[in-house]
């Protein structure tokens, strides 16, 4: 099976928002509170896929990992540094979401993504503590702790780590 990269355009929002909750189920589904995984919680994710295709601004970089069939595996999002429940950072880009779905992990897809949207680039990125396969795989990226923690309310168990590389 092959598997491309490119960058998604607006036809594309449903699709990302349907594998967006998915890889959110196959790796945080323990962690999140009972109800997480609300219809207004999944409108919620497609409106900003929504949003987020139509942005023009040329500094985001986005692309998907799709197969033969068109079927999307995995996708990573970048681009300027923003607050993350008020703590910001300095480094060029920032990682907002790098995702594959489980049964791609190990395949070197989530490599192909984070090359794809970071290079080798500095970058910060924020990732779940409880989350120790995206740890190990951003360390082995170069990437280390800052000291930086945030939570969020909506999702006590999840403590949010920021990592950077070359800042």
């Amino acid at each position: 099976m092959g598997v491309d990269l490119r960058t998604p355009g607006p036809d594309d929002a449903q699709a990302l928002a349907d594998l967006h909750w998915l890889t959110w189920q196959q790796t945080y589904t323990s962690l999140l509170p009972a109800g997480y995984f609300s219809e207004q919680n999944y409108a919620a994710r497609l409106a900003f896929w929504n949003r987020a295709l139509a942005d023009d601004n040329p500094a985001l970089r986005l692309k998907v990992a799709q197969d033969d069939s068109g079927a999307l595996l995995g996708f990573g999002f970048a681009g300027p540094p923003n607050a993350h429940r008020g703590a910001v950072h300095a480094a060029g880009l920032q990682l907002y979401s790098l995702y594959v779905l489980s049964e791609h992990h190990g395949t070197g897809l989530g490599q192909r993504l984070l090359d794809e949207v970071l290079g080798g680039d500095p970058a910060v990125l924020w990732v779940a503590k409880e989350n120790p396969r995206a740890i190990a795989f951003y360390l082995r990226n170069g990437f280390e702790f800052d000291g930086e923690e945030v939570s969020d309310p909506h999702a006590p168990e999840i403590i949010d780590a920021r990592m950077v590389r070359g800042a």
